[in-house]
């Protein structure tokens, strides 16, 4: 069997195209790879990179219903980051105006964890690992 070598991206699908892409670029500061706008779509669809490689694709598409989320569906639970301080990105957070849930701690790993939503309210974890472990392997 071949092998899988690591998740490329993540598509997005948002409900307000410049209030989700001010999130991503400004609050988590993510860099724009690409922006198209799809005019036979009506929807546009931002590329952006993550530091280890990896992408997030945000769409936009006019009349997409809302994610239910809570009682939790089937389904991409949440979408999760791996930084060096959790305290760190909690507090630019909530300097940025994101609501942060308590930090807590894995009691499998003993690594420190925080939940926060994107603006239109999907899961998003902040996941602490060893500053060895945040550069992408080779």
């Amino acid at each position: 069997m071949p092998n899988l070598l690591r998740i490329h991206h993540a598509a997005i699908i948002c409900s307000d195209y410049e209030h989700s892409k001010r999130f991503y670029t400004h609050v988590l500061g993510l860099k724009i790879l690409a922006e198209n706008f799809r005019a036979a779509r009506d929807s546009w669809k931002l590329d952006l990179a993550l530091p280890d490689g990896g992408q997030i694709e945000l769409f936009s598409f006019k009349g997409a219903p809302p994610r239910p989320s809570y009682p939790e569906a089937q389904g991409l639970r949440h979408l999760a980051f791996a930084v060096t301080s959790v305290s760190e990105w909690a507090l630019h957070l909530q300097g940025q105006g994101v609501s942060v849930e308590d930090i807590r701690t894995d009691e499998y790993t003993g690594q420190r964890f925080v939940f926060f939503a994107d603006p239109d309210g999907l899961p998003l974890e902040l996941y602490e690992v060893p500053a060895q472990s945040t550069s992408p392997s080779t």
